[in-house]
């Protein structure tokens, strides 16, 4: 809101304090129900878009290009994006390493495998019984889509809630495998992005997932490339919260 311009009659405190006006209305308050993207067109690209492209460049700075994803191939990528869930990325490389020692880093194997297997297996990543089922139910859609190539021809919508239908794939999962699997210029929120963006005042941590990514994406609508912006701002955030 715009500062307050001075009274120009000089009264006495007292005066002045009972004749201070109520602090003008902000465009969204001004609206029965606002919509969020309201909020966030008004809030985020006249105050926050210079604040949050300003924080990145200076991550980008400091660490340079990140090569994110770590990941030989984009399957690869997509399985390392369910085993990094609740775990540090050092576990999930030990248990990539581990199913390529193992022959099973490919959706047919990992099927064919016995599940306490694939699960002790991945052992290292934590979880591991519940991420090899995850593991299962997303190799079985992967090869039921038509396995990458049938997948890529997904509109990003379409897509993206065709991910979020797989057994213990949530939005941040989801997200990961749209940005760096498929290359949707679509914002991740984990962790991280709460924290160290919560704490340089351009969000609110504690808001849904949903609120924040459409906060982040609107602000930077209009950059020119927002895939690789995307790209490197979620690699330099994780970079930067190690």
């Amino acid at each position: 809101s715009p500062p307050y311009k001075p009274y120009k009659n000089q009264t006495s405190p007292l005066k002045l304090q009972a004749k201070s006006p109520k602090p003008p209305k902000l465009p969204w308050q001004k609206l029965e129900n606002p919509p969020f993207h309201t909020l966030a067109l008004v809030l985020f690209k006249r105050r926050m878009n210079p604040r949050i492209k300003r924080t990145c460049q200076l991550l980008h700075g400091h660490f340079g290009p990140r090569h994110w994803w770590p990941a030989r191939t984009r399957l690869e990528m997509m399985i390392g994006a369910i085993l990094t869930q609740n775990t540090a990325w050092t576990n999930v490389e030990t248990a990539i390493n581990a199913l390529k020692q193992n022959g099973l880093l490919s959706p047919g194997k990992m099927l064919a495998c016995e599940p306490e297997r694939l699960a002790q297996t991945i052992r290292p990543s934590g979880y591991y019984n519940i991420k090899a089922d995850r593991l299962r139910h997303f190799c079985r859609w992967y090869l039921q889509q038509g396995q990458l190539e049938g997948i890529a021809k997904l509109e990003s919508p379409a897509l993206r809630q065709a991910l979020l239908a797989i057994k213990g794939v949530g939005p941040e999962t989801c997200d990961d495998m749209l940005l760096y699997a498929f290359d949707r210029p679509v914002f991740v929120i984990d962790t991280y992005t709460r924290r160290i963006l919560g704490r340089c005042g351009l969000l609110d941590p504690q808001a849904p997932y949903e609120t924040l990514r459409a906060q982040l994406e609107n602000a930077l609508a209009s950059e020119p490339d927002k895939l690789t912006l995307f790209n490197q701002y979620h690699a330099l955030i994780v970079e930067h919260a190690k």
